[in-house]
């Protein structure tokens, strides 16, 4: 493989707190340069810098100053010897950090390739001096249906590549008329272990619900709340296990919500109050995975994980597979998560675990707790076979090459 000059894009600044966006990103750089390319991570996403508990930094609509995220970003990349090769453009006042403006332009010029990861550059167009733009969707089915307002599309089909993490997507007609090449998270696995488990719950890392519902023919793209609820009561029926979510603080007020069968549960004031009353156990996600060794540690502290996935995943059957689970993977930690297609993609039934239904979910913790120490070697195995960085960037690059 040539030694190609690759850009990176991503939002290690814009969410400092939050330690899963940051290896989100980050293992593109770790992964690119072990493969001996030279890289560069550019943040221009044109969004105002939010401070750690999510809200915009200052007076509501006021950024005062992006101070900690560009700090975030410089400390991130001088663990990797990548401190002189990052730029960042606060957008309240146009100011570029990082690289100097005329090293900036310069590796843009040079560069061969530019990964716009999960969309996340504003304006692809400024960057057409790279040789090859590429758009990497994170967000299958509803990258699609946002297609349909004309200034997101014309930010997408801007770009000479396309892939998704919807992997099945390859072999469907899109709405779009994008042909989406299949792809997936590069885990760079020397950065996970496989420590044992400190703790004795089944865990995971989420957000409850991100942006309103989508509709498609009649069919609802929902967030995580909508099949989160459908498991409810999976601590009361598997009593002798332990299950926690890590989510972030939110607030409602006279929030209401009905079981699958449409039974009214009540008024609760948050997601975590309605949690708590069916048995989960809850920790802030600000505090205990606001940093990448925080997030680290807590997954590899996780007995196993379990997680539903955002509903339009689980309608659209894209096979998506998150991030977050290929880290538990990548740690040594099984994984029981609801099914979005995956199993066309991934073996399951040792170390990873597909569900859709109650049952299924309660046979998996069955086998996992039946053979612990069996399952947590699959998981590893599975994500050396399936997610190593230099597998799957490899595929990419010469994807993108060829």
């Amino acid at each position: 493989m040539d030694k190609l000059k690759v850009i990176v894009t991503g939002l290690i600044g814009q969410h400092y707190g939050m330690g899963g966006v940051t290896w989100d990103y980050l293992q593109y750089l770790i992964g690119l340069k072990i493969l001996g390319h030279e890289v560069y991570y550019i943040e221009d996403s044109g969004e105002w810098p939010y401070n750690f508990t999510g809200g915009p930094t200052g007076d509501q609509w006021e950024a005062k100053d992006c101070d900690q995220n560009i700090r975030h970003i410089h400390q991130v990349l001088q663990r990797y010897g990548l401190e002189n090769n990052w730029a960042y453009r606060y957008p309240v006042s146009n100011t570029w950090f990082g690289m100097s403006e005329t090293k900036r332009k310069n590796v843009i010029k040079e560069a061969d390739i530019l990964l716009n990861v999960s969309g996340t550059l504003m304006t692809p167009e400024y960057y057409r001096e790279v040789k090859k733009l590429v758009y990497i969707d994170s967000d299958p089915g509803f990258t699609e249906l946002k297609m349909r307002e004309s200034r997101f599309r014309e930010r997408v089909i801007g770009h000479d590549c396309f892939f998704s993490f919807g992997e099945l997507l390859s072999s469907k007609k899109t709405d779009s008329g994008i042909k989406w090449l299949p792809t997936r998270s590069p885990i760079v696995l020397s950065e996970w272990g496989s420590a044992p488990a400190k703790s004795d719950h089944y865990t995971t890392i989420m957000n409850w619900t991100s942006y309103k519902p989508l509709e498609k023919e009649g069919r609802v793209y929902g967030q995580k709340d909508v099949e989160f609820i459908k498991f409810l009561e999976l601590p009361q029926r598997k009593k002798e296990c332990s299950f926690e979510v890590a989510m972030a603080p939110l607030q409602h007020d006279n929030w209401k919500t009905k079981s699958p069968s449409g039974k009214d549960l009540g008024n609760f004031k948050s997601p975590q109050e309605l949690l708590t009353r069916f048995g989960w156990k809850l920790t802030d996600a600000h505090q205990k995975c606001n940093t990448m060794d925080n997030y680290r540690e807590y997954i590899s502290n996780s007995r196993a994980e379990w997680s539903v996935a955002k509903g339009g995943y689980v309608v659209d059957k894209s096979g998506w597979f998150s991030c977050r689970t290929a880290c538990y993977l990548a740690a040594g930690k099984p994984a029981i998560v609801q099914n979005t297609g995956f199993d066309q993609i991934f073996p399951t039934g040792f170390g990873l675990f597909a569900f859709e239904s109650m049952e299924e979910i309660e046979n998996a913790v069955e086998l996992v707790e039946g053979n612990y120490t069996y399952h947590c070697e699959k998981a590893k195995e599975l994500a050396k076979a399936y997610l190593d960085s230099d597998k799957v960037l490899s595929v990419l690059i010469d994807s993108v090459s060829s």
